[in-house]
């Protein structure tokens, strides 16, 4: 039977070739810069495709709530990195996933270290967040009083091990430049090296590690940094594609829709697929124009290239509205299916809560089994 006959409604498509291909080509990437490949599994979410990373020789990871590192850890993953912010709320949570596996988490202040030396007894691995312009969380690199009190709080902790200085440069997905994306990437480079030449001959093992998707795809050169953290790259979406990440033939999934209306006097078609399975992230095109998606035929072996001139142009909570061509209507027929890429594949993935591989495996994504 094909995959195509077990589709009734919004189904997320994944295409295990191609994203085990992008998951090769990050590890080989990493290996030949040598810095340690700590990919972030907030976009897939899945203990499925976690496994195509241990394939590729993966061994430590990025997560981005206690939830989730608390699922991978009980898939068999020891080395996890939560990549937000201390939540002071969730330390029950923390206390009890801490002696069970390498924890690492984020501060953003001394009086967070200061917080886990007096209420957190198992030990944990601490990095500080550094804001090298992005401008969302994190010590300016500039503000060595907020730094030099962290640093003082970590040296009287020492229950805990400080690991090093972390960023995320995601002020890269601001940009449709190739040279602007290395431009960010050169910078926090430069700033997060600075900090190291400061605080290293008081911590000899003190660590940088970076990650956003744009910079890893795209640049080859980490010298100074000891690992990376990309996570989109798994999948892709449109938005990479637009920022220079990848290529089309690089999006790894796809949301198969049924056709459920017809407009050939507007040359509109409906779709059952909506803000409730895309999200409302949406892409502005050189144009003007605004999409939700592009719109791919879909076949046997999975997708087809999108179709010229033919968008999501509005979702609402059930509802996606296509925009096509008239010679193209043709393609479109009731109770019909047709595939999505998507805006934001991170965002999709969650709210679709698994996957179907096109040989008809379903894989499953933690929000819909937790």
């Amino acid at each position: 039977m094909s995959y195509l006959d077990q589709i009734s409604e919004p189904t997320l498509l994944l295409n295990e070739q191609i994203a085990r291909a992008n998951i090769r080509r990050m590890a080989e990437k990493a290996r030949r810069a040598g810095v340690r490949f700590r990919p972030h599994f907030k976009t897939h979410q899945s203990k499925q495709v976690g496994e195509w990373f241990k394939e590729e020789g993966v061994k430590e990871i990025t997560v981005s709530s206690v939830k989730m590192a608390a699922y991978f850890a009980h898939h068999g993953w020891t080395d996890i990195t939560i990549a937000f912010p201390l939540n002071r709320r969730q330390l029950p949570q923390i206390a009890k996933l801490a002696p069970q596996i390498t924890l690492n988490l984020l501060v953003t202040s001394a009086d967070d270290v200061a917080f886990l030396r007096e209420n957190l007894r198992p030990p944990v691995h601490i990095w500080v967040k550094i804001d090298t312009g992005y401008g969302r969380t994190g010590i300016m690199p500039k503000d060595t009083v907020a730094l030099d009190a962290v640093m003082t709080e970590l040296a009287s902790t020492p229950q805990h091990s400080f690991c090093g200085f972390l960023a995320h440069a995601g002020h890269t997905y601001k940009t449709r430049h190739l040279g602007t994306i290395a431009s960010i990437h050169e910078q926090t480079l430069e700033k997060l090296q600075a900090l190291k030449a400061r605080y290293a001959p008081a911590w000899s093992e003190l660590e940088l590690s970076v990650g956003d998707t744009p910079s890893c795809s795209v640049m080859d050169d980490f010298t100074g940094i000891d690992e990376i953290r990309p996570g989109n790259f798994v999948f892709y979406d449109l938005t990479q594609n637009q920022i220079g990440s990848c290529t089309l033939p690089d999006i790894a999934v796809a949301m198969a829709c049924p056709v459920v209306a017809l407009h050939p006097e507007r040359n509109e078609v409906i779709l059952y697929g909506g803000s409730v399975h895309f999200s409302k992230d949406a892409l502005s095109l050189p144009n003007g124009s605004t999409i939700f998606g592009l719109v791919v035929p879909l076949n046997e072996k999975g997708w087809g290239e999108p179709l010229p001139q033919t968008s999501v142009i509005s979702l609402s909570q059930e509802h996606g509205v296509v925009h096509t061509t008239h010679d193209l209507m043709k393609h479109f027929e009731l109770g019909g299916l047709v595939g999505v890429l998507p805006v934001h594949a991170c965002l999709t993935a969650d709210l679709m809560k698994g996957y179907l591989t096109l040989d008809g495996k379903r894989l499953e994504h933690l929000s819909g089994v937790v």
